[in-house]
């Protein structure tokens, strides 16, 4: 009976990796389907079961372990990471000039993909068919730079980046314009780029660029540039089980790669 227990166990709570497949992957712990188990479910009993492990934490990722939960709900987090959590993001971009090389849609898209650095806790969903943006539901970002040649470069010097000014345009560029009383509101916050070492153009001189972008509120669901995270995964956490006695040789190479 020990061993037939020991068995249900597994097929419960385990997914059994073997040499030809894989077993055990979909959920059988539901009320009544093994004898002496209790399988219905209640918010206490889930209180006490799940919990939250934070493994990682920095401000460009977090790795956590959720124990007591089952695969499903562990992806339902996933999903609703990649598409249902708000942020800010480019959605008009108006051109006043763009002498460069890179066409006006290409530059749009590209700045529209630009992740921004503010809480949209703060900010309103923009209604449908309002052109004009408000302080509360609109950031206002603006891209203005030229190119000029460096006349202290040297004479024979064929290096860009002593021959120009301003040749390389990154996204540290894009700076905030306040609306309304933003800058009153946010007087403590820094809204911006989230990097500002991403390349958008390169010019050279005499080509300029003079750009507004005004930045609402989404979720992932409508578009990716929303998206707050570039990747969520979720794995099974691993228990490796040895069937057999490891000795000697064997034994040796399996503490040598653990350590």
């Amino acid at each position: 009976m020990a061993a037939t227990m020991r068995n249900v166990d597994e097929i419960r709570d385990r997914v059994i990796l073997g040499e030809f497949d894989v077993k055990n992957v979909h959920t059988t712990d539901y009320p009544g389907n093994y004898p002496g188990y209790d399988d219905t479910w209640s918010l206490q009993k889930f209180q006490k079961n799940f919990r939250i492990d934070v493994v990682q934490m920095d401000d460009t990722s977090l790795e956590f372990d959720m124990v007591g939960i089952d695969a499903a709900i562990a992806n339902a987090f996933r999903r609703i990471l990649l598409a249902e959590v708000p942020t800010m993001a480019v959605e008009k971009v108006l051109i006043y000039n763009n002498t460069s090389i890179i066409q006006d849609e290409i530059l749009a898209h590209r700045l529209g993909l630009i992740p921004i650095k503010a809480d949209p806790r703060l900010f309103e969903y923009r209604n449908a068919g309002d052109e004009e943006g408000t302080e509360i539901d609109t950031i206002q970002l603006q891209l203005k730079i030229k190119c000029t040649r460096n006349l202290r470069a040297t004479k024979d010097s064929a290096d860009p980046r002593e021959l120009y000014l301003n040749h390389m345009v990154y996204s540290k560029d894009m700076k905030w314009v306040p609306i309304g009383n933003q800058a009153d509101v946010f007087a403590d916050i820094d809204i911006g780029p989230v990097h500002g070492d991403i390349l958008l153009a390169q010019l050279r001189p005499g080509q300029e660029l003079d750009i507004v972008m005004h930045c609402v509120k989404g979720i992932g669901q409508d578009h990716a540039k929303f998206s707050p995270v570039a990747t969520a995964s979720y794995r099974l956490l691993p228990e490796i089980t040895l069937m057999e006695t490891v000795e000697g040789e064997k034994a040796e190479l399996q503490r040598w790669a653990r350590n």
